[in-house]
């Protein structure tokens, strides 16, 4: 696998993170433990938590994705190795917001489960309008001058606020986001392009798509007829009732078979040739998963077909 490593601010990261919201939901901790490693050994660096990962399941009280990273690092005492990502204000179990006492809060609950002392990437998960810009980068700022956070950046945010939160980081000296973490795919692009994907060309900010295979819908295994047994089936079968989601699929499927390849390759392929792309988001349940997403990073597509997957998706 070639050298493609990205820049983030002053971080270096491979060009495919790992997501760990499956940590605690669909993989448990041994499964989650050889994802991790079997990652780690492909050459990759950048993992993708948050605090609230996963509060979803049933029992569950959020920060189990966490708790297991934390275990994972204190076993294989590689915690400097790796290009850490977590998150505070996300909506689960309940709300807990941008307040300057919120993100204070939650940063040291993160890195005690982390079992580390520091945070490379740290995100505001989701925007609290409720919150003045100036108190929430007042806040990060002060975690970064404390050395609890290297970088920070911002998901599910507005133009405008993400605009005025660069603002006032310029203005003021402050700590500035490096990072944007929008919803974005295949069958989902006005989520980031327009607007919001100009803010992050203006401003020189990485971008990390999440849901990068629209909850699975983009590795070709979701087909009219064919039941799949995932806890994402509800979420990725309504793709195949559009008349884009089929036109895309048909697409995938003729580049993939052009490379000899999986959808999901190309799905994410497509991805990394879009503007200030440097690291789509994608998660594995098991080892197995994992050889068509990192085969990614090498697939280079060809202008005609990276037009023919744009055309489909319009």
């Amino acid at each position: 696998m070639a050298d493609n490593t990205q820049k983030i601010g002053d971080l270096s990261v491979f060009p495919l993170s790992l997501g760990g919201n499956v940590f605690g939901w669909t993989a448990n901790e041994a499964e989650s433990f050889r994802v991790l490693d079997a990652y780690v050994a492909a050459g990759g660096n950048f993992i993708d938590t948050a605090d609230v990962y996963s509060a979803w399941v049933p029992g569950n009280e959020g920060g189990e994705s966490e708790t297991i990273l934390g275990n994972w690092f204190a076993s294989r005492g590689n915690r400097s190795d790796i290009v850490l990502a977590t998150k505070v204000g996300g909506g689960a179990p309940e709300p807990r917001g941008l307040t300057s006492s919120a993100i204070k809060s939650g940063v040291e609950e993160s890195l005690q489960r982390l079992r580390t002392d520091y945070i490379d990437l740290y995100y505001t998960h989701y925007d609290d309008p409720s919150v003045p810009v100036e108190e929430i980068i007042t806040t990060l700022d002060e975690l970064v001058r404390e050395g609890k956070v290297r970088e920070i950046a911002a998901s599910n945010v507005g133009a405008d606020r993400l605009e005025a939160q660069l603002a006032f980081s310029t203005r003021e000296n402050l700590a500035r986001y490096v990072a944007l973490q929008p919803h974005y795919n295949l069958v989902s692009r006005d989520t980031f392009e327009g607007e919001l994907s100009e803010v992050a060309a203006r401003h020189d900010l990485a971008t990390i798509p999440y849901y990068s295979l629209a909850s699975g819908f983009l590795t070709g295994k979701y087909r009219p007829g064919t039941a799949v047994d995932s806890p994402r089936s509800t979420g990725a079968a309504k793709h195949l009732e559009t008349e884009r989601g089929q036109k895309v699929l048909a697409a995938l499927d003729d580049v993939a078979a052009n490379h000899r390849t999986e959808p999901a390759t190309v799905a994410l392929a497509w991805l990394l040739a879009q503007p200030t792309v440097v690291a789509p988001l994608a998660s594995a349940s098991s080892t197995d998963q994992l050889p068509a997403l990192l085969a990614s990073i090498d697939l280079k597509l060809t202008q005609p077909e990276l037009d023919l997957l744009t055309s489909a998706s319009d």
